[in-house]
This record gives C-alpha cells, sequence and structure tokens, in this order.
C-alpha cells in the first residue's frame, strides 16, 4: 500500500524586496510575477522619493498581480537606531511612520507594517518597552483609520544596542498584550529568534497575535548583514514552519535575506535562482518537518 502525498506547503510564498536589494523596484515587480512570487514584502526605502512617483510605483504592484502583504516602513524603529538614525524625536519618527501608512495603506489594505523598538535609550531598557508600549497605542490608531496591521519585530541578540532593546518572541508578545488592541502582533522572523528555546511551545500562547512569518538561514554571522538559504544552515526550518501552522498561522511566509559585507553574498548571485532555490527549500522543510 502506498504511503499518502504529503500535505502540499500550506502558506503563500512571499518575497521581501531586502531580499533582491540589488534589484529595482520594477525589477523586483517584474521578476516576482515571473517567478510565480504570491506575495511582496513591501519596503518603502524601495519606493522613488517623490510622492507621485512612489503612488504610480505602487500601483504597478496590482498591475503585477502582486498582493502586498507586508511593509518595511522607511523609520520602523521607535528610538534612533543605527541603521534609522532620523529623526531623532519619537514624536518626529511617529509622524514620519504616519505618512508612510497614509502613502501606502491605499494600495495595501490589510497589510502587516512592520516595526521594531530600536536600542534602549541609556540602557534603560525598563523605561524604552513602557515608551515602546504607549508608541504602539498610538501606532495602532494611525493603522486602524488606514485598515492595516502592526507586527512588533523582536531581533536576533546580534542587534542589541543598535537596533533592538527585545530578543524574544516573549518579550514582544509582552509589549503587544500590553498594547492590547487587536491590530498588533507579532512578526516572527526565524533568523532572529530560532535560538529561543521557549520559542514553539510560545507560539501556541497566543496564536491571533502571530502577524507575518520570514524565513532564512543561519550560520555564525560575519556581518549583521549574514543570512543564508533556507535549508543552507542551522535552523530547523520545518519544525519551526509546523510550529506556526499548528498555532492557526496561514499567510504568507516570506523570504528575507540580508547579505552585504560578506565574500560570498547571494547578493551578488543569479538572483532568479536564488527565489526558485528558496521556494523549494521551503516545500522541502515542510514535507519533512
Amino acid at each position: 500500500m502506498s504511503s499518502p502525498a504529503p500535505p502540499p506547503f500550506p502558506f503563500p510564498y512571499g518575497v521581501n524586496q531586502f531580499t533582491t536589494t540589488p534589484w529595482s523596484f520594477e525589477e523586483d515587480l517584474a521578476h516576482y510575477s515571473r517567478l510565480g512570487v504570491e506575495a511582496i514584502e513591501l519596503c518603502e526605502t524601495k519606493l522613488d522619493q517623490d510622492p507621485d512617483r512612489a503612488k504610480a510605483q505602487l500601483a504597478s504592484v496590482a498591475e503585477a498581480a502582486l498582493p502586498i502583504s507586508s511593509v518595511q516602513p522607511a523609520v520602523r524603529t521607535v528610538f534612533p537606531s543605527e541603521t534609522q538614525p532620523e529623526p531623532a524625536g519619537r514624536r518626529d519618527r511617529l509622524d514620519r511612520f504616519r505618512r508612510s501608512v497614509e502613502l501606502i495603506a491605499p494600495f495595501a489594505p490589510g497589510a502587516v507594517f512592520v516595526t521594531n523598538t530600536g536600542p534602549a535609550p541609556d540602557g534603560n531598557l525598563h523605561e524604552a518597552i513602557r515608551q515602546v508600549v504607549a508608541h504602539h497605542r498610538e501606532l495602532a490608531d494611525i493603522a486602524a483609520d488606514h485598515g492595516v496591521r502592526i507586527a512588533l519585530e523582536p531581533l536576533n541578540p546580534v542587534l542589541l544596542n543598535a537596533e533592538t532593546a527585545i530578543w524574544t518572541h516573549r518579550q514582544a508578545l509582552g509589549i503587544v498584550q500590553e498594547v492590547d488592541r487587536e491590530n498588533v502582533g507579532v512578526c516572527l522572523d526565524l533568523w532572529n529568534v530560532w535560538q529561543d528555546p521557549d520559542l514553539v511551545p510560545r507560539l501556541a500562547d497566543a496564536p491571533d497575535r502571530l502577524f507575518l512569518l520570514q524565513v532564512s538561514d543561519w550560520r555564525t554571522p560575519r556581518s549583521r548583514m549574514d543570512r543564508r538559504s533556507v535549508g543552507t544552515g542551522d535552523i530547523p526550518v520545518g519544525l519551526l514552519l509546523h510550529a506556526a501552522h499548528d498555532a492557526g498561522y496561514r499567510g504568507p511566509c516570506v523570504l528575507e535575506i540580508f547579505s552585504d559585507g560578506v565574500p560570498d553574498s547571494l547578493y551578488e548571485t543569479d538572483l532568479d535562482d536564488l527565489l526558485r532555490a528558496n521556494r523549494t527549500a521551503l516545500e522541502s522543510a515542510w514535507r519533512t518537518g
């Protein structure tokens, strides 16, 4: 008697535009469409700085039949970080986020806007988290007014004091639960949190708060921009895909790769092949669990 066929991959395959950093916005759309990518995580820094031109680019995403599932806004950290130092004031950063939502949300109904804390000012984590909660309540109001959602992302400890003040799913979920708004949840990036021993059981604690799943693979990084293709590193991707699925997540599985400042940069390879290979690797990881 033959074995039953393995279940099909249950998540739409999405790609974050940072993964194809060498391509222009227009090249991203052309290649993603041709390769059958099912969702795009839009990176605002790839949009033209002229608002009218940016709106035309955003309109072209719909023409390419690529749903915008999630967004990396130009300023997404609460506090100034190494990669996003300006503007300096929290209110100014909130206003900059508002402009991002006002620009993008009409073209991305229901999309998830990713946020990070940034580093704790003066190392005061207690005060930083208090301000992050207050900030996200205001972000939630902005998002609700425009029909989109917010997903707070904990980052790997290699980014502490540079980009983040939180580094576990539990910490992010604690903030989200304190914010207590239906449109605020967690972004789960496997590269950032896979080493957390409590991750799998914690995913079931609040399944309705898992808003976004991002994937890549890990080796001991040689820069802060050193991620690997799925299946070529140490992350138990299949196990974590099943954990997210078991927790009720059915959104896109978004490939997010950074690869800069290393001699074997994936940015210098054939990016079409990179996207194809990662899709195949995700399907394989799901089958083997």
